[in-house]
């Protein structure tokens, strides 16, 4: 097919987009980090407010969706987010593309209708320096031509390429890149890492990314030692970690909570993921304290089998019914404060 020509017809109410922005960052966002983002241009450019459940009227997106792709630019340094004594979002500022700045540069920002028209978000930590360490730059096509003439470097994109089937783009080499700079892996480890990946089916190098992230923080340095630690959970570990929302290698902390639901309290599989699922639709952060919580009232209150579960939430609903005057019913001996998982939720996202 051959290609085509785009004319421009005296065209000037638009909107002007960064040609970085399409060149580094518009491949690796989903359709919804991309309609959002330019929607907010759109509506800096023309000076106007919006809130958080407009942009959601606006695209058929639940307000936590909007809350995703939000931090998720965030997370590119693309705009940073402002928010009030009550941790509502009341303003979004948009970054300059600014290759090297010294400071963060700041567009006018978009503003929110209202504190109240904008979802509640947890509290902001501050980055440390240890996190840092973790997070990929934005690395410029110079530093990428040079990654690539080196002889070492070009025989590992190559090999990975042959894995992958396919040739990388410019944020696929960025990924090799911050991978073997930022975390230090050498040409075996990566290598080994390629290999992993690809025998668990997983191609997408935002993927293998977050496995790299993970064997660099728990201090992975050779193909042996990544070997061992992929020796050291079962299937069971891995199903779980994925029936929360996680990909990549648990981490230490992740895997002890795992092991005490297995091992410890000795539930099934069944019930863990019973609980993963409560878990997954009631809250996007902190989801192993969560289920932990729920799994340890259950072990608490004497579960054994997935039917009890449901034995259980029936005293918990008839607990939370309004009780009669006088009642001997042991059902309202049930203790509410154990299994109040409105509360727990709150508790969690104020820490």
């Amino acid at each position: 097919m051959g290609g085509l020509t785009i004319y421009q017809d005296n065209y000037v109410n638009s909107t002007v987009i960064s040609n970085r922005f399409i060149d580094e960052y518009m491949e690796a966002a989903n359709d919804a980090q991309l309609k959002i983002y330019l929607y907010l241009i759109r509506m800096m450019s023309a000076r106007l407010s919006t809130s958080i459940s407009d942009i959601a009227d606006k695209f058929n997106y639940t307000e936590k969706d909007v809350m995703r792709a939000l931090k998720y630019w965030e997370k590119q340094q693309l705009l940073t987010l402002e928010y009030d004594e009550r941790k509502n979002v009341t303003g979004i500022h948009l970054m300059d593309f600014a290759p090297f700045p010294s400071a963060p540069v700041c567009a006018a920002p978009v503003p929110a209708v209202s504190a109240a028209a904008a979802a509640p978000l947890a509290s902001v930590v501050p980055i440390s320096s240890k996190e840092n360490a973790y997070t990929k730059p934005n690395y410029t096509l110079d530093e990428l031509k040079a990654f690539k003439s080196n002889e070492a470097t070009a025989r590992l994109l190559f090999v990975t390429e042959q894995y992958l089937k396919k040739t990388l783009s410019p944020n696929e080499v960025r990924s090799i890149l911050f991978i073997s700079d930022k975390l230090g892996f050498s040409e075996d480890l990566i290598d080994y890492l390629i290999q992993y990946c690809v025998d668990r089916d997983k191609k997408d190098l935002r993927y293998i990314e977050k496995v790299a992230i993970s064997w660099a923080q728990q201090g992975i340095t050779t193909p042996k030692q990544a070997a061992r630690l992929a020796g050291k959970y079962d299937k069971t570990v891995y199903d779980v970690m994925k029936a929360l929302g996680r990909n990549g290698t648990p981490t230490q902390a992740e895997a002890a909570y795992i092991m005490r639901w297995t091992k410890e309290y000795g539930f099934s599989a069944d019930v863990i993921f019973e609980a993963c699922e409560r878990t997954v639709l009631a809250t996007d952060k902190h989801r192993f304290e969560y289920a932990d919580s729920i799994l340890s009232s259950w072990y608490k209150a004497g579960v054994h089998h997935k039917n009890d579960i449901q034995m259980l939430d029936e005293h918990y609903r008839k607990a939370k019914a309004p009780k009669p005057a006088a009642s001997g019913n042991a059902f309202n001996q049930f203790k509410q404060n154990t299994y109040d998982f409105d509360l727990l939720e709150q508790e969690l996202l104020s820490n």
